[in-house]
């Protein structure tokens, strides 16, 4: 018979788990899975935490884990030959990192880096392959989050071709207004943290920080955005869309074909 030590000890670890696996229920790669599947990959999860500008992995090292983050933002950048950074995207709450590596066995294509203090799920190679493997659910939720990845980098090399560098940027915050923007008046008025410093903003379209910060501060003069401290509110959405779309035709002007 267990003493009441005992007892609550087993209470708390049970209790631990539930609240593990209704967690995971939450996370699109693990949507759908049976208890008994989600049971078995919480033991294998590690909770870590990076402060702001912590690296998880670097472009060009050899880890194999992948990451679920469970809350807090991870800047995706590649640095070039000559050092300079180009921000690739901005991944959070719920989005998994690092998959790549796991399963082509290459090197990591590119660096991950905290841009708030974040706190993730990670996963060894082996156990992530393990589970893949054997749980048929796990790898078509996968194959739905490749595609997504996919589908955004098509939308993204279609917005390089299609405007120009003001198109771009904007092209990249209404994205992200989609994914993480919170609603001040709906439909028109949206606040947007990525922590991105105008620098940051800059690598990601290919342009110099002075002609963000005078891009920005034009756009805020003309009421459709401003920029604060990486913190970003689309004055008018209707508006901003429209100057996006307008860009299309800026990027084209001088074409004589």
């Amino acid at each position: 018979m267990q003493d009441s030590s005992t007892a609550s000890t087993t209470a708390t670890a049970g209790s631990t788990a539930a609240r593990r696996i209704a967690l995971l229920k939450e996370i699109p790669l693990f949507v759908g899975l049976g208890e008994k599947h989600l049971s078995a990959i919480v033991q294998d999860l590690r909770s870590r935490d990076y402060k702001k500008d912590e690296l998880l992995f670097r472009q060009g090292d050899e880890s194999r884990e992948i990451y679920i983050i469970l809350k807090g933002k991870v800047r995706i950048y590649k640095i070039s030959p000559s050092g300079n950074e180009t921000s690739i995207d901005i991944f959070s709450t719920h989005d998994v990192l690092g998959e790549f590596a796991a399963l082509d066995n290459e090197p990591r294509s590119a660096s991950g880096k905290a841009v708030s203090p974040i706190t993730v799920l990670a996963m060894s190679q082996e156990h992530f392959i393990h589970h893949l493997t054997t749980v048929a659910g796990l790898a078509l939720n996968l194959t739905r989050l490749l595609s997504g990845k996919m589908r955004w980098t098509a939308a993204f090399a279609e917005s390089i071709a299609q405007f120009d560098a003001a198109g771009r940027l904007l092209h990249i915050l209404l994205d992200n207004n989609a994914r993480y923007g919170e609603a001040i008046e709906p439909g028109k008025r949206y606040v947007l943290n990525l922590a991105l410093s105008q620098s940051d903003l800059a690598s990601m379209v290919g342009a110099r920080r002075e002609w963000v910060n005078r891009i920005l501060s034009e756009w805020r003069r003309r009421g459709l955005v401003e920029f604060d401290n990486g913190v970003i509110t689309i004055l008018d959405l209707p508006r901003v869309i429209a100057e996006r779309d307008s860009r299309i035709e800026a990027n084209q002007a001088g074409d004589t074909w």
